[in-house]
């Protein structure tokens, strides 16, 4: 399948900008279930000082801002061919060690009812457990945008029994790791069926097994991705992943628009 994806980032301020800086993490690279055909990012308003590849292994640009501005527009299009590979994304590689993602992170600390979640999982073998945690999660915690935010943790979602797939991702990231399965977040896009515009990327989790490599489980759909997937940063956690994160000095008020396209 070749998946089309238009992301527009854009920040308008009501005076000129003192000083800003954001780190982008907005490019898929090639890999086992997508090759990208072409991809590039567009920036109005601010400069790229460095592009690099962060310890997760996540193409990243930092970009500045300041003086006249009094708004940011970031654009990442491209297209992108894809394929069913039953959610496994191949072996682990990079420099940062596998043991490294089965560490907490605050989003994802395992309180007693995560633990408790987990202990109740059955079975024995490591596939059968991970998407009986995705099925038990899917079943606890309701899809409702409006119930969470950015800051939720883990622990908070599974209490309140609503989120988004970021909250799911972070539950499961939590259960799978306190049952030894190194896991990461993975942020992306998702085609739908029902609609191209939307209003965020899409999230859902990875969790390493031995024989197979890391395997995808998007609980908030109750599946591992397929081919209307498209991988984009992984890391222990959403601050990890962020698309567009960043500081800024001054006093200027700050307004965010956000408009992303996926189809195919």
């Amino acid at each position: 399948m070749q998946i089309r994806v238009s992301h527009s980032t854009e920040y308008n301020y009501n005076i000129p900008i003192y000083y800003a800086l954001q780190r982008l993490r907005l490019t898929p690279r090639s890999g086992r279930g997508q090759t990208v055909v072409n991809w590039q990012t567009d920036i109005e308003g601010a400069r790229v000082e460095v592009t690099y590849d962060d310890h997760f292994g996540n193409l990243t640009q930092l970009l500045s801002a300041e003086g006249d501005p009094h708004m940011i527009r970031i654009i990442a299009h491209g297209e992108v061919v894809t394929e069913d590979v039953n959610g496994v994304s191949g072996p682990h590689v990079g420099f940062a060690p596998l043991w490294l993602y089965l560490r907490d992170t605050h989003l994802t600390r395992a309180g007693k009812p995560i633990r408790d979640l987990a202990r109740a999982i059955p079975g024995k073998d490591p596939l059968e457990r991970l998407h009986g945690l995705m099925a038990t999660i899917s079943d606890r915690v309701a899809y409702e945008i409006g119930t969470t935010d950015a800051q939720t943790t883990a622990e908070e979602a599974l209490e309140n029994g609503s989120g988004v797939c970021q909250d799911h991702s972070h539950i499961f990231l939590s259960a799978a790791r306190y049952l030894d399965f190194p896991s990461r977040y993975v942020s992306g896009y998702l085609l739908m069926d029902d609609r191209t515009e939307q209003v965020a990327t899409h999230a859902w989790a990875e969790a390493f097994v031995e024989g197979l490599g890391w395997v995808g489980f998007d609980a908030a759909n109750g599946i591992s991705p397929d081919e209307r997937y498209i991988r984009i940063a992984t890391g222990l956690d959403f601050v990890d992943v962020s698309p567009v994160s960043g500081i800024r000095h001054g006093n200027s008020t700050e307004t965010l628009a956000v408009a992303i396209t996926v189809e195919q």
